[in-house]
């Protein structure tokens, strides 16, 4: 992966740590199916409007749309709605990259080498060192919820990769087409039909904006530019090297939770953020180097040359007879 690549990446683990915080903000204002469907209904029509389809197929379309958009975020708002600390959510999720990598391998039939792997089981210690020392403060449902939000991520990374599109931004607009409709009639039949509608007319007021900053957030920095770059990125590497940097998420998510929310991580926490940092560079490889051509010292070739020989009759050659060899030896 390149230089530029790699901090694209890292861009995105930034806007995803910080998501998480702006993810409490807006479940603390709406309903956790309706919000989820509300932040791609604000993307879908602008985008069914305005935004070419993009020429992929459309199996592919809406397996990333049901992963990434559907099962992630509906797992994911629910755990934290019912008790899943955000600094948690934000670590326990990233159990998509191993589940993409489990799902490249078998599915996709890609395959690692041993640094990465190595690297991959270092990070994967890192994140059972943070969540064995935050899993106190969660019970079993929600930590299992999340992890199923993460295996959702890994079947939407497979589709986005699969779609191979020439347009991975129009990719990921064209997502946000797939889940709203789902999300929101989930919203409908499990927190009543009317919940979260009036839930977003009170979020005018000034005492509610925090919710509307919160999904403008989610939905610009969160899906569009977030989700974008991670498109991008997985359409050009293997899914196996992309999906590592997920799991560098967690380490903002944590530091934003304890800056912002009070959870103050141990230094367990801590040491665990260092290994799963250490282990995700591990497991992206470098591009390897262009090789080096070597010229060779050039070889003497033997260049077969004339030369004068007197005629019998005439003697030795004139110099006009040089410039034409052969004339001599025609008069002769």
């Amino acid at each position: 992966m390149t230089t530029r690549d790699r901090l694209l990446a890292l861009t995105v683990v930034l806007l995803w740590g910080l998501n998480f915080l702006a993810l409490r903000a807006g479940l603390d204002r709406f309903p956790p199916f309706f919000f989820a469907g509300l932040r791609f209904l604000v993307i879908a029509i602008p985008v069914v409007l305005f935004v070419p389809r993009p020429k992929v197929p459309l199996k592919w379309l809406l397996l990333y749309g049901a992963g990434f958009g559907i099962a992630q975020f509906a797992f994911l708002f629910t755990a934290m709605n019912t008790g899943m600390p955000t600094g948690l959510a934000s670590l326990v999720l990233q159990s998509s990259a191993p589940f993409t990598v489990v799902l490249g391998v078998l599915l996709l039939g890609e395959k690692f080498n041993r640094r990465q792997l190595i690297g991959l089981a270092v990070a994967l210690c890192g994140m059972v060192a943070i969540g064995w020392d935050r899993a106190q403060h969660a019970t079993l449902l929600p930590v299992f919820l999340t992890l199923l939000a993460g295996l959702g991520w890994a079947f939407g990374n497979l589709g986005s990769r699969l779609a191979k599109p020439k347009h991975p931004m129009r990719l990921t607009l064209w997502m946000a087409v797939v889940p709203p409709l789902p999300l929101l009639a989930i919203s409908a039949a499990v927190e009543g039909p009317t919940t979260g509608w009036r839930d977003l007319a009170n979020s005018f007021d000034a005492d509610g904006s925090i919710g509307l900053i919160a999904l403008t957030y989610t939905v610009i920095l969160g899906t569009i530019a977030g989700s974008g770059l991670w498109t991008y990125l997985m359409t050009r590497y293997p899914a196996g090297i992309v999906a590592p940097f997920s799991l560098l998420v967690p380490v903002v998510g944590i530091a934003v939770a304890w800056f912002v929310l009070g959870e103050e991580p141990t230094v367990l926490t801590v040491i665990g953020g260092v290994v799963v940092i250490t282990g995700a560079m591990a497991a992206t490889p470098r591009m390897p180097k262009p090789p080096v051509v070597v010229l060779a010292d050039p070889v003497p070739v033997r260049v077969p040359v004339s030369v004068p020989v007197p005629n019998p009759t005439r003697g030795w050659p004139t110099s006009a007879d040089l410039l034409v060899p052969n004339s001599a030896n025609a008069r002769s």
